[in-house]
């Protein structure tokens, strides 16, 4: 088993706790089914050795991650509305400059040795999840199939698992970001339901980090 140190924790309660009262309202309203996308090559492999909710900081090192950081929050639901509590939400990512912990990555963009690439959180009663992040950087397919010259917009990966649902495999965007208009994965959701995985960062009065609220609804 883990072994889960008080600094963890600390970094756990501080971001699932702070920042969330210009989201409060959690009446349930029926919600667009968030469609799914690719997990991609790069979920990073086991062991895992850090997962907590905090990507900025690794246990031990003095420097944090390079890039601009982030929240990103939002609730778990059913079509309904209806919280979803106890839901597995992991995210991973590549970093700043669009590299993923992982030994397969064929990208030579450099590894960041403060950056932990990887995220595990469980929803509280309300369906409510958070993470501190970095915006991750967009690369180049070509280095992942030869021939294709386009590059992959800036996203973050999540699979959502809850005991009564369907699990789901999605992404979520930045808004304003030029290469949605051309990256093949995000134009693979349906055009009617695109709205839903792009968010847009609001400032968190609580920790002046921008706040991007990216609420996921199971099937």
């Amino acid at each position: 088993m883990t072994k889960i140190t008080r600094r963890a924790l600390n970094k756990r309660f501080a971001i699932l706790l702070g920042g969330l009262s210009i989201f409060r309202s959690s009446s349930a309203q029926p919600n667009v089914l968030t469609p799914p996308q690719t997990e991609g090559p790069f979920y990073p492999p086991l062991p895992l050795a850090e997962t907590d909710v905090d990507l900025t900081k690794l246990e031990g090192h003095s420097e944090s991650a390079n890039g601009d950081v982030i929240l990103v929050r939002g609730r778990v639901t059913d079509g309904d509305g209806n919280p979803l509590k106890g839901a597995r939400v992991d995210i991973w990512q590549a970093n700043r400059a669009g590299r993923y912990s992982h030994p397969e990555d064929p990208n030579p963009a450099p590894l960041d040795p403060n950056f932990q690439g990887i995220g595990i959180a469980y929803t509280d009663v309300e369906g409510w999840y958070g993470f501190k992040t970095i915006i991750p950087g967009p690369y180049p397919l070509k280095f992942l199939v030869a021939g294709n010259n386009s590059w992959r917009a800036k996203h973050i990966h999540f699979k959502v698992a809850h005991p009564d649902k369907q699990e789901l495999t999605t992404q979520m965007y930045f808004a304003g970001d030029p290469l949605l208009a051309t990256d093949d994965e995000f134009l693979s959701a349906p055009k009617s339901d695109r709205d839903v995985l792009v968010t847009v960062g609001k400032p968190d009065e609580e920790t002046e980090l921008l706040l991007h609220r990216f609420d996921i609804a199971l099937a």
